[in-house]
């Protein structure tokens, strides 16, 4: 490890400690106020995500939540759920799989007043909306330097290191399919990653989320068929795992060094980088669907969140676990391709090379899009907008080609950043998430669809999209009868 690298880790050690008790704090304050409404309206989320999308002010039919879902799902969902969580594993042990759970569930009150927040300060883009941590900083606490900084922060770290890291995830993956590797390999790999890109991201933000609707449910759901596959050859041993699994959590059976404060560590921040939950960055997602009600893209972010953990990340560490593994002998995305092959047979290290490129592809897309939203926070200029899609191209090629532990620690620290200052606006904004969840489970007592006007809490100051004139008509469940006071 060089010098830099060493520094750069040696203070993401230290500051780390810092974030993970802000988001594990906050996580728990926004639980206790919502009364856990990640997991009160869960049947909600799945009645909301289906919902079809209001029309734009030129009439266009806008960005359906399901669309909006996929965007965050496309960054959510890369290789930190097949390598990081092998990472966790191999570190933690399996007791570290316990505290990735738990993070979720409690992340997920985290997203829902993040995302909530993100939908209630949109503003109008030219074909969907806009909006995220940096929109609510200026508009809801109206302190527009702070959205200053967090958009430069998220741009960097989405828009150009991490759009590089899952290019170079993708050359490796490759490199050990085909059983070589070197610069040629590699140059091949960065060529076929930055035509692809360019030809994304280059069609705005429509052709991203019509790509990412498509590829992610395609090949998660093909990876989520593998792990039952698993799990169901396996089944006479899951309880004896689960049991493994929690008593590790606890320290009570050891199985890699470290005890229970690995474990803990492991988990917490192997579930925080994975399903992004306070980061501030799904709710630039959120923020593009044409919803009724702000707390719906709430709502449908938390079950991102139990989408990516709950499901992709579980099924990489019941893999892992069912096959007994050596946890000295390989980790990251290796470990888990050396299980899936003890289980199914070697063409699955094919299959996940496969599954590693379009989720890590669909990453980069999904982590450009971050970037887009916020240069269009910083600026209106189109020629700053193309040259920053040009650098991302270049990202993805650089990323492919070189060796990146120092940027990994950059991206560590960056996000780190990122996420704190996000957690400094929600804190304070969280009352106004808690209100429009009220508003909207009222209406839902009465049998009703809920909309929201901006007329309906007038105090608000900063709102730019809501209108008392909504572009969709007002129903009851499906008809027509709903008002506002």
């Amino acid at each position: 490890m060089d010098r830099a690298t060493e520094l750069v880790t040696d203070v993401n050690g230290r500051f780390w400690y810092l974030i993970i008790a802000l988001l594990v704090g906050l996580g728990l304050y926004f639980s206790f106020r919502t009364r856990f409404v990640q997991v009160r309206l869960l049947r909600e989320m799945f009645r909301v995500i289906t919902d079809k999308p209001g029309d734009l002010e030129d009439g266009k039919p806008g960005i359906s939540a399901f669309r909006a879902f996929s965007i965050s799902a496309a960054s959510r969902v890369g290789t930190g759920n097949i390598a990081g969580v092998a990472i966790a594993i191999s570190i933690g042990g399996p007791g570290a799989v316990f505290w990735m759970w738990v993070m979720a569930i409690v992340g997920g009150a985290t997203s829902f007043v993040e995302s909530t927040l993100g939908q209630l300060y949109k503003v109008p883009d030219k074909d969907s909306y806009r909006g995220g941590p940096a929109y609510y900083m200026q508009y809801g606490l109206g302190k527009r330097w702070m959205g200053v900084i967090f958009a430069v922060v998220i741009t960097v770290t989405y828009g150009f290191v991490f759009v590089a890291v899952q290019s170079n995830s993708i050359a490796d993956a490759v490199s050990t399919s085909v059983g070589t590797g070197g610069d040629s390999v590699n140059v091949i790999v960065g060529v076929v990653v930055a035509l692809l890109t360019a030809a994304v991201i280059f069609g705005g933000v429509r052709r991203i989320s019509s790509v990412s609707q498509v590829v992610v449910p395609i090949v998660a759901g093909a990876y989520l068929l593998l792990g039952l596959t698993v799990v169901l050859l396996n089944i006479d041993r899951v309880p004896e795992m689960l049991n493994v699994i929690v008593q590790n959590a606890f320290g009570l059976q050891e199985a890699v060094g470290g005890g229970i404060g690995v474990a803990i560590m492991q988990g917490i921040r192997r579930g925080l980088f994975s399903n992004e939950a306070g980061m501030g960055s799904a709710p630039n997602a959120g923020a593009t669907a044409s919803v009724s009600h702000p707390v719906k893209q709430g709502l449908v972010q938390s079950l991102g969140v139990y989408f990516d953990t709950l499901l992709v990340c579980t099924t990489t560490a019941f893999v892992i676990l069912l096959a007994d593994p050596d946890y000295g002998s390989a980790s990251g995305a290796s470990l888990t391709q050396i299980a899936l092959a003890e289980h199914l047979g070697t063409w699955t290290i094919h299959f996940l090379t496969v599954a590693i490129f379009f989720l890590a592809f669909t990453s980069v897309i999904g982590n450009y899009y971050y970037g887009e939203s916020n240069i269009g926070f910083l600026t209106p200029s189109t020629k700053a907008l193309n040259g920053f899609r040009a650098l991302v191209v270049l990202c993805a090629f650089g990323g492919a080609i070189g060796s990146l532990p120092l940027v990994w620690s950059i991206a560590d620290l960056s996000m780190g950043v990122m996420a704190t200052i996000n957690l400094i606006a929600i804190a304070p904004l969280s009352v106004i998430a808690f209100r429009l969840m009220k508003h909207y489970t009222d209406q839902r007592r009465q049998g009703l669809d809920p909309v929201f006007h901006r007329g309906d809490m007038p105090d608000l100051v900063g709102v730019q999209a809501w209108t008392d004139t909504p572009s969709w008509p007002e129903r009851r469940d499906g008809m027509a009868g709903l008002r506002h006071g």
